[in-house]
């Protein structure tokens, strides 16, 4: 997996790069197959966005989070990054699910 990390009118840096990589390490728990993740972090007047785009074999993802805490945007960013990689993983499990394998297979 890699993992780019860019700040938008915000330097990035060790600590937050460090804690977003610990976030983002948790999405494969539930999904191996992450090509990339591109996260960006930004400030815009009183609020901190977090943005994430994810690159998974034959669909991309992204999820956005403002909070008025960077840590907090991070935090919000990955349970909503989570979620939608087990949503992800489970209409690719409904899929093989629903074909049946070879007891559904119609006979000719």
């Amino acid at each position: 997996m890699n993992l780019i990390v860019t700040g938008h009118h915000l330097e990035i840096t060790p600590a937050i790069r460090s804690y977003v990589e610990g976030r983002v390490k948790r999405i494969t728990h539930h999904f191996d197959h992450v090509i990339d993740v591109a996260v960006t972090l930004g400030v815009e007047k009183l609020n901190h966005k977090a943005e994430a785009q994810v690159h998974l074999p034959g669909k991309d993802i992204h999820v956005e989070a403002i909070e008025p805490d960077m840590y907090a945007a991070i935090d919000a960013l990955e349970e909503k990054l989570d979620r939608q990689i087990v949503k992800h993983k489970e209409k690719l499990g409904a899929v093989h699910r629903d074909e049946g394998g070879i007891k559904r297979a119609s006979v000719d």
